[in-house]
């Protein structure tokens, strides 16, 4: 079966009649209520992907199309939806199975492209943006910009038990959009920064300029262990190392071993390297 006879299957399914535009870009279905189907991203998606799974676009695409019929731009218009475009960091294990336009930050975090207008926000489809005249990552770096041209952070002095940090906070989801311009905020040394996102609004930044970094593992590990358990809006509680604009996780674990439990760092290569750099350095 073609993809428009799938189109018309599960719209009939659904009560709706549907006339397909001339050039196929479009689908318009009456019934329970009239509106509009942009195809072009959804054609795109299938070209892409296995016929078995045709079925299954379709029906998704109908049925969030017909969910976000009352929005009052349409996401399939770049030159609507330009400005409202940001990004939201989250668990890659808390969107599988989603589709949604989105990018590793790190092995564990995913960069998505949200929408969001009217203290609403959402994530952009595959099939949304497949209406674009540009790239999916164009359409990420895009947002990037709109939050740091929109939405500045504030930048705070905090001292986690004795290790100084920067915490920066934002009224929305997209403060780890700012990591990419962490330089506007404050000093980045060569050798990067500790950072943690314990909840998507909040950054905690310490420089690795010392062996003290990694006293300061120890510290961010802990607080966002808390911060990401305590609010609803918790995001990770791991601490990540941020340089040349790659975000790589340093995996500390609390083990519980003979009643006691203590953190277990283990360090990716190239950073355990830098800290053997760091403690052969001459003292200052």
């Amino acid at each position: 079966m073609d993809l428009d006879s799938l189109l018309a299957l599960v719209a009939d399914s659904h009560g709706f009649r549907c006339e397909f535009s001339a050039d196929g870009a479009a689908m318009t279905l009456s019934g329970p209520k009239d509106l509009v189907v942009r195809l072009t991203g959804l054609r795109r998606e299938a070209a892409r992907r296995a016929r078995e799974d045709w079925p299954m676009l379709v029906s998704e695409h109908l049925a969030h199309t017909v969910a976000v019929a009352g929005e009052p731009l349409d996401a399939c218009d770049l030159a609507q939806v330009r400005p409202l475009l940001r990004t939201r960091v989250n668990l890659a294990d808390d969107l599988e199975g989603e589709r949604v336009v989105a990018r590793h930050l790190s092995t564990d975090l995913i960069e998505v492209l949200t929408l969001g207008y009217a203290g609403a926000v959402r994530p952009v489809r595959p099939e949304e943006a497949g209406c674009w005249p540009i790239p999916a990552g164009q359409a990420l770096d895009l947002a990037l910009r709109n939050a740091r041209d929109d939405e500045r952070l504030s930048v705070a002095r905090a001292d986690l038990d004795g290790v100084a940090v920067w915490r920066l906070t934002g009224p929305t989801a997209s403060a780890a959009a700012h990591l990419r311009h962490l330089e506007d905020y404050l000093p980045v040394p060569e050798d990067g920064v500790l950072a943690a996102l314990p909840r998507a609004g909040t950054l905690l930044v310490h420089p690795v300029a010392g062996i003290g970094v990694v006293r300061a593992i120890e510290r961010l590990r802990l607080h966002a262990q808390r911060e990401a358990e305590r609010h609803p809006d918790g995001l990770s509680p791991q601490v990540y190392w941020w340089r040349a604009g790659r975000l790589t996780l340093i995996r500390a674990d609390l083990v519980a071993q003979d009643g006691q439990t203590r953190l277990v760092v283990a360090p990716p290569p190239e950073f355990a390297r830098l800290l053997a750099a760091i403690a052969a350095r001459p003292p200052r």
